[in-house]
């Protein structure tokens, strides 16, 4: 049964490790009959939670930005895809603000199969279940009945393009083919 896919590219450049990441999966899930749409954050307007709670009662944020939209799609989407680098061993500030921006709609996001893609200079894998953990902490923890799915770590890469010479490419357009 075909499926609705959100990836979500944190990526601030266009075609860098973790965008191709999530090009790969997206052909993959592409080819395998579900329905696919990539956002990139960076080609978003997002602006930062000012924590004021008015969402708290109303479900509504107070500013008036794409996240409105988004929103709707996650809430739409059977699968959502977080993909992000790493940066000093943590996602990025553009997830980071993306997830935060969740709070007046974060109830309705349920019953979801996630993945997570993430890329780091680093080698070290340990090193990055800090990163996992912080988006399990939003799904698993903050989200109803939320299905982690797979994972995919894009190490040791630094130029864009690096990921492309690592086995991480085949496993993003493999894990795409079996959403």
């Amino acid at each position: 049964m075909p499926k609705k896919v959100l990836i979500i590219s944190a990526s601030p450049r266009k075609g860098g490790n973790s965008d191709t990441l999530c090009d790969e999966f997206m052909r993959g899930a592409t080819e395998a009959g579900h329905t696919v749409k990539k956002v990139r954050l960076a080609e978003q307007k997002i602006g930062y939670c000012t924590g004021c709670g008015v969402c708290n009662q109303t479900h509504q944020c107070i500013l008036k930005d794409d996240m409105t939209g988004l929103l709707d799609t996650m809430k739409a989407a059977d699968v959502i895809v977080l993909a992000t680098p790493v940066y000093f061993y943590a996602m990025n500030g553009q997830l980071k603000t993306f997830i935060d921006r969740c709070v007046p709609k974060y109830t309705e996001i349920k019953d979801k199969d996630f993945y997570f893609i993430i890329t780091a200079a680093d080698t070290d894998r340990g090193i990055m279940e800090k990163v996992i953990e912080s988006l399990r902490g939003f799904t698993r923890d903050c989200l109803e009945n939320a299905h982690e799915k797979g994972i995919i770590y894009g190490l040791g890469v630094w130029q864009a393009g690096d990921v492309k010479r690592t086995p991480a490419l085949n496993e993003a357009y493999e894990m795409g083919k079996k959403v």
